[in-house]
């Protein structure tokens, strides 16, 4: 099980679907930034522009961690945050179109 808990990554602010679809992005935005940095790894080496491995070109977090694992990990630190509507926004709106409703 990946930790941090569904509930300190929410902290009631998001429903899980939102958690979900948050961390897939974020997943998928780590995967190419694996690949980008993996392609001029190996292009450098190609080229004989370096003698280091290609492990050692690219960023250890991304290189041994699954990215659903560092996606989790950066939306808990907030180095990615979730933008759009918050259940506490959905809330307060659903209040505000029944009170409209009642004064009509």
């Amino acid at each position: 099980m990946v930790e941090p808990s569904i509930t300190d990554l929410t902290k009631g602010e998001f429903d899980r679907y939102t958690l979900a679809i948050a961390t897939a992005k974020c997943a998928r935005m780590i995967t190419d930034e694996y690949v980008r940095q993996r392609e001029i790894a190996e292009h450098r080496i190609a080229n004989k522009e370096t003698d280091k491995s290609i492990a050692s070109m690219i960023n250890r977090e991304y290189r041994d961690e699954k990215a659903v694992k560092v996606a989790v990990n950066k939306l808990y630190k907030k180095d990615f945050v979730i933008v759009g509507y918050t259940d506490k926004d959905l809330e307060e709106e659903s209040a505000e179109e029944a009170a409209e409703d009642t004064a009509e």
